[in-house]
């Protein structure tokens, strides 16, 4: 199946995948644009990052979403790259999926045997691996209309002094906060940091109901770093990605409660 094919043509021209066709998909009618409903908005499968980024509804809406388009890979890259294929290509350093997972977004899915939904968090099996038959095809997702007080961010760190390659480490975050000033809830989801996209759910847990402190956000990044299983490669050593998955555990829970309109308390 061919999207923006910033992966397929890599693998087809290095050999790595042989096939015997090529599916074009980007003539099929629904699958690009970006709709905004009363009950949340709707992306189309080819929604390419760089239209992501530029949308004021998933700016305001979704702005983890936004920001990890934002930084995927560079500008001819972001204008090709659609989110159907970031999220269907099940790379564990993925910029949107952890942003999509924190907003709690649903995606889409046809096939042969009819259509169906399924939460992003659900699809990664593993490694390049989804629960997406050989037969279906990602249509779209929907990210539903967030709550009061809710706020994302997105923080990742690549090689790049702009970030704009692949993550060495990535997190993105949500928080929705109360009516005093605490963490109602939280998600928190690592890339580049496990086998496959990972929610800390140590690091949630212990900031549901806690107020929005520098020593709260310490802890979240020191579970955050617990929890992940990272891996040396030419990139970075595994060492180095667990102190970054502290350091952007906050950065990120920081970021998601400033966009909240709350702040972090010394």
């Amino acid at each position: 199946m061919l999207a923006g094919g910033t992966d397929l043509i890599v693998d087809l021209k290095t050999a790595r995948l042989r096939p015997s066709a090529l599916v074009n998909l980007k003539r099929i009618p629904g699958l690009i644009g970006i709709e905004q409903t009363d009950k949340g908005i709707r992306i189309g499968a080819l929604a390419t990052a760089s239209t992501i980024a530029r949308s004021d509804s998933v700016t305001s809406a979704a702005p983890a979403l936004a920001a990890a388009a934002a930084h995927l890979a560079s500008p001819p890259v972001r204008a090709l790259a659609t989110i159907g294929g970031n999220v269907g290509r099940a790379s564990p350093a993925s910029d949107l999926g952890p942003a999509l997972i924190v907003h709690d977004a649903i995606a889409s899915i046809t096939g042969i045997r009819g259509a169906r939904t399924e939460p992003v968090e659900h699809l990664y099996r593993g490694p390049g691996t989804t629960t997406l038959a050989v037969d279906e095809i990602i249509t779209g997702f929907f990210l539903p209309r967030p709550p009061d007080g809710f706020g994302s961010a997105h923080a990742k760190l690549g090689k790049r002094g702009s970030g704009t390659d692949i993550a060495i480490a990535g997190v993105a975050a949500s928080v929705v906060l109360g009516t005093s000033g605490e963490i109602a809830d939280c998600r928190i989801v690592l890339a580049s940091l496990a086998p496959t996209l990972l929610r800390v759910g140590a690091a949630e847990t212990g900031l549901r109901g806690a107020m929005a402190t520098a020593s709260a956000l310490l802890a979240a990044g020191e579970a955050a770093a617990e929890a992940a299983s990272p891996i040396d490669d030419v990139r970075a050593t595994a060492s180095y990605r667990s102190r970054l998955a502290r350091v952007l555990t906050r950065r990120a829970i920081a970021g998601a409660i400033a966009a909240a309109g709350g702040e972090v308390a010394p």
